[in-house]
């Protein structure tokens, strides 16, 4: 390759970054903060700042940071990567909102200390099976109710934003709240967040019998409340 072919491939590296609103310097300094399996990262909330869809000022504004979730606890954020961009860090993060899958970009400054996880929760809608991973080792596994076809629980990548007890004898004596939403109302207070809780039900279980939870004995409920920690990575899937 001549030298006029590598400034010409420099030159237009420039243009492209300039054009998404960050500085040829920072074009390629991404770093990768999470795996969701056995390496992530999450934090509460220190500012409730704008999310934006590329890490700009001028970028579109996704949405904003919130402090609690709908059940009035401390909402908390999957950090997925860093960025450098003039001058400033950014950090791209999963949102508890839909449509499902949707990430943002906000200041560092906006979010509060890291809380580090090499957890992941796998719920394998094809077999009703629902097991917790740590190191990527096996730790917890049951089988579970989910949604029926006409309200199925979405198949994603989401995480545990919420966990406390249950007073409704109908969710067990322990709930989850994750980041994952139904198209329509589901089983959880209020509607629409997807959540993981037990049941005063048993018999029904395994099966499609639910508006979008996930449910499992209370006996299961019990011992995944001692071991499953805000923030674990959630994988959906058939």
């Amino acid at each position: 390759m001549n030298r006029y072919s590598i400034l010409r491939i420099v030159f237009a590296s420039a243009l492209s970054a300039l054009a998404v609103g960050v500085s040829p310097a920072s074009a390629a300094t991404e770093r990768k903060l999470s795996n969701e399996t056995t390496k992530s990262v999450w934090a509460y909330v220190a500012d409730t700042q704008d999310v934006k869809s590329t890490p700009s000022f001028s970028a579109r504004t996704v949405t904003k940071l919130h402090y609690n979730t709908e059940d009035k606890l401390p909402e908390i954020y999957l950090v997925l990567s860093s960025i450098e961009s003039n001058g400033r860090e950014w950090v791209k993060i999963r949102l508890p909102r839909r449509p499902n899958g949707s990430t943002g970009w906000v200041l560092r400054e906006s979010l509060g200390e890291y809380h580090r996880t090499s957890s992941q929760l796998i719920l394998d809608k094809s077999d009703y099976r629902l097991t917790l991973k740590r190191n990527g080792t096996t730790i917890f596994t049951t089988r579970v109710g989910i949604g029926k076809d006409s309200t199925a629980t979405p198949n994603g990548r989401f995480y545990i934003r919420e966990k406390f007890r249950s007073t409704n004898p109908f969710y067990g004596p322990y709930v989850f709240g994750t980041s994952a939403y139904a198209p329509g109302l589901t089983d959880w207070p209020g509607g629409g967040v997807i959540g993981l809780h037990g049941t005063n039900q048993p018999g029904i279980l395994p099966g499609k019998v639910s508006h979008g939870c996930v449910r499992m004995k209370n006996t299961a409920v019990i011992k995944l409340y001692k071991i499953l920690q805000n923030g674990t990575p959630f994988l959906v899937k058939d």
